[in-house]
């Protein structure tokens, strides 16, 4: 097998997988809701998913490297398919016994999501492809993915039951377990090697690295920031504003859709122009006009306004993890670059819990433009900031993640 051959195996599990997620997203707090009425048990739910999606995202990868990544990815994506098609095969098994199996699946897919975007590097490299452009073509696939798993997931629970659709799922991961064992085959120094490190030193070589990493860490507290603001935004006061302004539970998907409109175009755009592009000043233009505008355009109270800055804000947000992808799998050591994902992940979804909490406090002390206007001006401050460095005269690191893609 070529290659190419191998890494188009290995992109296609990826997708796949992603696609799987979007549709048990759905299908899952649909059968919560179906089965015990309960509002907040479907919160939970997701919950069960996200922890140890993050946390094996972080301690599990020094077992990944250890057995090695491939080993890792077909044993993670088996698990998520056993766990989904118990689910599936078991609609009455228990609340309790169902948030086991979703966090069985969570932890599941964190340490196989970290495996794969691992193994990506190396085998687009032997494929003798670019990273900018294979990372701009991930983010585009990924967001199209989630535009066609959330119907799909929808579609499913409407031909097949809740069960049904989970069912499909299942099967996706067992698809993406058979796609990379036949497939895919990891670079010599990825796979299974006795002499590895112990499990604390490991870890702590991870953290260590990301910490002396000026560039990378400073990017890495802005998108940590623009969740924040991101998540607030989108979870809170995005259909606050709907509701209260346009009283239209329709404008609320509109919103949502023209964001995802320019997301996809953004890509498309990003992936043909990303070796002529500078990284750094690219990132914090784009990171700045997700912050502010998409904030204060809800100000005027007109959608039409809000939706052609939703389409900018989309294309903006495009370039954000492509640049930052492509930018650690170039300057973190491949031995490493199972665990520093694996942080840099968590500590970029941290944000998202937080934005949403401080979202929800805002908005009962400020009233909704007061918190909007509050917001917005943080958020501008937050990234304005290393515009304003980088424009004085950027630091040496800044400057190495500067040169043209």
């Amino acid at each position: 097998m070529s290659a190419r051959s191998r890494f188009t195996a290995l992109f296609a599990a990826d997708i796949l997988s992603a696609l799987g997620n979007k549709v048990s997203l759905v299908a899952l707090p649909w059968l919560v809701l179906v089965s015990t009425g309960s509002p907040v048990k479907m919160g939970l739910v997701a919950v069960a998913h996200l922890v140890p999606y993050l946390v094996t995202g972080i301690f599990a990868t020094p077992l990944a490297d250890r057995f090695g990544l491939r080993v890792a990815s077909v044993v993670a994506d088996l698990g998520s398919a056993v766990a989904m098609a118990a689910v599936a095969a078991v609609p009455r098994l228990g609340y309790l016994p169902l948030l086991g199996l979703v966090a069985v699946s969570g932890g599941c897919r964190g340490i196989g999501d970290r495996a794969k975007h691992v193994l990506l590097g190396p085998l687009a490299k032997a494929a003798g492809l670019g990273m900018k452009r294979v990372t701009a073509a991930y983010a585009g696939f990924t967001r199209g993915s989630s535009l066609v798993g959330a119907p799909a997931g929808g579609l499913l629970i409407l031909w097949l039951g809740a069960p049904g659709a989970i069912g499909v799922d299942a099967v996706s991961f067992a698809v993406c377990a058979v796609i990379v064992a036949a497939g895919v085959r990891a670079p010599r120094e990825l796979e299974r090697t006795e002499d590895r490190e112990p499990y604390l030193a490991a870890l702590r070589g991870g953290a260590r690295y990301l910490r002396a990493d000026r560039l990378l860490t400073g990017m890495l507290i802005l998108l940590s920031f623009a969740n924040v603001f991101g998540q607030a935004s989108w979870a809170v006061f995005v259909p606050v504003w709907v509701s209260t302004v346009l009283g239209s539970p329709a404008a609320l998907g509109t919103v949502f859709g023209a964001f995802a409109l320019g997301g996809v175009l953004g890509s498309i755009a990003f992936t043909a122009l990303a070796p002529k592009l500078p990284q750094y000043p690219t990132f914090l233009v784009g990171i700045a006009i997700c912050g502010a505008p998409s904030l204060l355009v809800l100000l005027t109270h007109q959608l039409a306004a809000v939706l052609v800055v939703m389409v900018l804000v989309g294309v903006a947000s495009a370039v954000l993890n492509p640049i930052f992808g492509a930018l650690q799998y170039e300057r973190v050591p491949l031995e490493l670059q199972t665990r520093v994902f694996g942080l840099v992940s968590t500590i970029a979804y941290a944000g998202s819990p937080v934005g949403a909490i401080l979202g929800g406090w805002a908005l009962a002390g400020l009233g909704l433009d007061g918190a909007i206007l509050g917001a917005a001006l943080v958020s501008l401050a937050v990234t304005a900031l290393p515009l304003i460095n980088y424009r004085r005269g950027a630091p040496a690191a800044a400057r190495e993640g500067s040169a043209t893609a």
